[in-house]
């Protein structure tokens, strides 16, 4: 068994970093140490007595608790660190891009356990304000964007070198074994294309204003008359062949309801009407999962979220488990802890609406951190990373989308981590969208073969 000592400063703060790196990443046995207040690193010591040493270049800083979370306390420069048991030269945080080995001990002056912290907590979200228009902390406004690191998981890439060192120090645990996996789940914003006559006018006008064509005018009007005399579904109905495709993969789909709100982005159906029941109903029946999408104000208003679940667990005549945010809003840590209390077991909302990459730099979920209470969560975050809306808006290329499914499908399959994909139910027939609906199917394809490789 490995031992780890660490200075006696922002204790829960380290405990939760070693926790996640060695018990939920590793899963390697060890033990921990509080070492002194004044230390100024953290040590591993292996039971051949060959000790790593990883130099502390942040929480060392700020002795008296929660101090480090102002602004100022980001990182203004990056460097970048080389190193033969690295595939590519990754991103320094804090500290230097040094390692100094002899036969029996490394030195690590990377600070490779605040850069985790930094990146799964999120509290660089917490101490900057600047909000997008839907009050979102905007990818714009990362380290990782700004210093050109979105697209890489960073902490993956960490814990593999921290890996890479043990073992070349002589240490013989066997890490936990992981599966490449795909998560497919969808949001359902809407239940109908044509819920009302009020709608399908909307909808010819846009064909002939914007779409600039009046035969699909006629069209609109035609379907929705067919729809009425249940001749035909409506285009947003795509619940059954969203579990067909996943049955036949062996997969199960997650579909995330609504059931309430207050602004104009919500309300686009009642959980109660008898058709979203019977289509809750079928998902339960088929075998495949309901979980919550809150309303649009209920990412920080406890009350309102807790009616919206008991709304939705009232309908599914079952606890709710997982889900993830309306419109990606999210605050830190205040969205965790309202889901935490709500006895949640997962979420999934750490992606930029408007950018692809990885948010909190990882790839398998974990437990979650309130940086303001200094406690660890139960919640389980499982970082989304596509969002097909943000694929379709940023590149509006088919062959473009393609290339970036691959590229996060082939580096999350390096580290045997979850590819969590949202792909909404009315997408796969909305007008200007409908063009990349193959990309779905596409996906869960290359998904198989790689899982297969």
């Amino acid at each position: 068994m490995i031992t780890i000592t660490f200075p006696a400063n922002n204790i829960k703060e380290r405990r939760y970093t070693l926790s996640i790196v060695f018990e939920e990443f590793l899963k390697i046995p060890h033990q921990l140490s509080q070492g002194s207040s004044t230390d100024t690193q953290t040590t591993i010591e292996l039971e051949n007595r060959e000790k790593i040493i990883i130099k502390d270049h942040f929480f060392s800083k700020f002795p008296k608790e929660l101090s480090y979370l102002k602004r100022e306390n980001i990182p203004t420069n990056i460097e970048y660190f080389s190193h033969n048991l690295l595939e590519n030269t990754i991103p320094v945080l804090f500290g230097q891009p040094k390692v100094e080995k002899s036969a029996k001990e490394s030195i690590i002056y990377i600070d490779i356990f605040a850069t985790i912290f930094f990146m799964l907590s999120r509290w660089e979200e917490y101490v900057e304000k600047n909000r997008d228009k839907h009050e979102r902390f905007s990818h714009k406004d990362s380290l990782a964007y700004r210093f050109n690191f979105l697209e890489r998981p960073i902490v993956n890439e960490y814990i593999e070198f921290l890996w890479s060192l043990l073992r070349q120090h002589g240490c013989k645990e066997r890490r936990k074994k992981r599966e490449f996996s795909l998560i497919v789940t969808h949001d359902v914003d809407e239940i109908l294309r044509y819920p009302n006559f009020t709608k399908v006018l909307k909808g010819m006008v846009g064909d002939i204003l914007y779409r600039k064509n009046p035969l699909l005018s006629l069209k609109t009007l035609y379907n929705y008359s067919a729809i009425k005399q249940q001749k035909r579904k409506d285009p947003y109905d795509t619940f059954d062949e969203i579990m067909d495709l996943s049955d036949e993969h062996n997969l199960k789909s997650y579909f995330f309801f609504m059931s309430g709100g207050t602004s104009k982005y919500d309300n686009r159906y009642d959980i109660n009407e008898p058709k979203v029941k019977k289509i809750i109903d079928n998902i339960k029946a088929r075998g495949h999962h309901v979980g919550f999408h809150p309303s649009y104000n209920a990412y920080n208003n406890p009350q309102q979220f807790k009616s919206e679940k008991e709304a939705l667990e009232s309908v599914y005549s079952a606890p709710i488990k997982y889900g993830r945010e309306h419109y990606l809003r999210f605050e830190v840590p205040t969205t965790w802890q309202i889901w935490e209390d709500n006895n949640l077991e997962w979420c999934s909302n750490l992606a930029y609406a408007k950018k692809d990459g990885f948010r909190a730099g990882c790839c398998y979920p974990y437990p979650l951190f309130n940086i303001l209470t200094q406690e660890k969560l139960n919640l389980i975050e499982r970082p989304l990373i596509m969002m097909e809306v943000t694929f379709m808006e940023q590149f509006n290329d088919y062959h473009k989308i393609e290339e970036k499914i691959d590229y996060y499908m082939q580096t999350i399959k390096k580290y045997n981590g979850e590819f969590v994909l949202l792909w909404h139910n009315a997408t796969f027939k909305e007008h200007e969208l409908k063009k990349y609906a193959p990309l779905y199917k596409e996906t869960i394809v290359k998904y198989k073969q790689l899982a297969k490789a």
